[in-house]
């Protein structure tokens, strides 16, 4: 089974018992749209927004040491947008189309689907999201992009820019 038929059957299964979500993305760490059944440029755009506000989430979480990330609120006027962590690697983002009457049940039946969801893609979808970062306590060298140029284009034996004449 491809990850597209288990996220499929999964987020149809969750649109069925909510008639209140109106799109659902599963989206990479890094912002990469994985499956989704909102037009592609918006779910485009919602993955990468999703992984932004997953990072910044996370961020939050860990500043005020309240426990561990789960899950990003925004509310409108219109609706919400729900972002869940999925795995290691995979965020499950839920657009609804009205204000949520009762939050924590979406929350519960979300959870549950982000968890299948993200055990499934863990084991199955080596690659999927970002790569890991590198130990912000290495040598500078080592955690730079300039590190992974090649050496002839690290350094220049000719400058790239004079001085004009005066």
């Amino acid at each position: 089974m491809d990850a597209d038929t288990v996220m499929g059957t999964e987020l149809r299964g969750l649109r069925q018992r909510r008639p209140d979500i109106a799109g659902t993305v599963l989206a990479g760490t890094d912002g990469l749209l994985i499956s989704s059944d909102l037009p592609s440029t918006d779910a485009t755009h919602l993955a990468a927004l999703a992984a932004a506000s997953f990072g910044l989430g996370h961020r939050v979480a860990d500043t005020v040491g309240r426990g561990e990330f789960r899950e990003s609120v925004v509310c409108t006027t219109a609706g919400c947008v729900v972002t869940y962590p999925a795995g290691r690697s995979a965020l499950l983002t839920l657009v609804t189309v009205s204000a949520v009457g009762d939050l924590e049940a979406l929350h519960e039946e979300a959870r549950a689907v982000a968890r299948r969801a993200g055990s499934f893609l863990d084991v199955r979808g080596a690659g999927i999201g970002a790569t890991s970062v590198p130990d912000a306590h290495a040598p500078l060298a080592t955690r730079t992009p300039m590190a992974t140029l090649p050496a002839q284009l690290r350094r220049s034996s000719r400058p790239t820019w004079r001085r004009p004449p005066i």
